[in-house]
């Protein structure tokens, strides 16, 4: 048994935990989340992830007289926004979802701060090896995870250990070309990649493209809520955004031939049009020979990635 520090940071909040992790299973023991001053830049962002780590390492420190305290944390495994360069855990790009997160040298800084050895891995990147070992993908050899919602991601684990790739940039299959994308900015500055067309946001200006009603796509929910009432306009963006994504997916099983497909992200459940169209897309581009790939909703819940951040960082350091 062995007890491990987690740490997702993301754009809107960063949650701390403390994983207890055995040769089966892993459980968070204790969590803290706090609002991620994403606008106030790296340091602040910083802070505050050191500040919540200080938390739940000090409300496990006092558990309740008669209960066990854990043993002290053995490393810290991170799960953050941004590309994340292998080996050093320095964020080397990133979207302005954090103000100058790009150069931020995130795994030395809180290697110092929390005096502890630490591993970091991009969020997707350890979602999916949360997922991979403590979901859908457990009993299996390979996984791919994709991700839809505010962009879109990918992550890859086969045997056990997720592909970052030479540079940390592995997943980002939001940044591959569709035909429906043509001539569709994309938020990386370039145009023609999926996820300008099918992300959340990307969704909300497709229709916006087609012509619906300013209210509808005032944000994801009324627009979803309005393709499940039978707005034409709201089905016809989720149906072309779910073609889309089914074509990179099953591109994406061409090359890389997973045992299964996780599918998480705040687009899913949306609409039934986009789930259907979604899985069309996935038989017009996949080889027979990968056809028949179980597409399955992710299922190890809201820890995924601080699992995954633990379990990466155990792996690397402690295994």
């Amino acid at each position: 048994m062995s007890t491990l520090l987690a740490l997702d940071i993301g754009g809107t909040k960063t949650t701390a935990a403390l994983v207890e992790r055995t040769t089966d299973t892993a459980r968070v023991l204790a969590e803290h989340t706090v609002a991620t001053p994403a606008q106030e830049g790296a340091s602040a962002v910083i802070a505050a992830a050191d500040g919540a780590l200080g938390t739940v390492r000090a409300a496990a420190a006092s558990r309740a007289p008669g209960t066990a305290a854990p043993s002290a944390p053995m490393t810290l495994g991170i799960a953050s926004a941004g590309v994340i360069a292998p080996g050093s855990g320095e964020v080397t790009h990133a979207t302005d979802a954090i103000r100058g997160w790009a150069t931020t040298a995130l795994g030395a800084e809180l290697a110092a701060r929390q005096d502890l050895p630490v591993a970091v891995l991009n969020d997707v990147q350890a979602h999916a090896l949360g997922e991979a070992v403590h979901g859908v993908g457990r009993g299996h050899e390979s996984l791919l995870l994709v991700a839809v919602g505010t962009g879109i991601g990918a992550g890859m684990v086969s045997g056990g250990t997720v592909h970052v790739g030479t540079r940390g940039a592995a997943g980002h299959l939001g940044h591959l070309p569709v035909p429906e994308a043509d001539g569709v900015a994309c938020p990386c500055g370039r145009t023609g990649h999926l996820e300008g067309l099918a992300s959340g946001p990307g969704i909300l200006a497709l229709a916006t493209r087609l012509g619906a009603a300013r209210e509808i796509t005032a944000d994801g929910r009324a627009l979803a809520a309005a393709a499940r009432a039978g707005d034409a306009i709201a089905q016809e963006a989720y149906r072309l955004a779910g073609w889309a994504t089914g074509r990179v997916i099953g591109g994406a099983l061409n090359l890389l031939d997973a045992d299964v497909v996780a599918l998480t992200g705040g687009v899913l459940g949306a609409s039934e049009a986009w789930q259907h169209e979604l899985e069309r897309g996935i038989a017009h581009e996949a080889m027979d020979v990968v056809a028949a790939t179980p597409i399955l909703p992710a299922a190890a819940g809201v820890h995924a990635a601080l699992l995954g951040a633990a379990e990466h960082a155990w792996r690397k350091l402690c295994a």
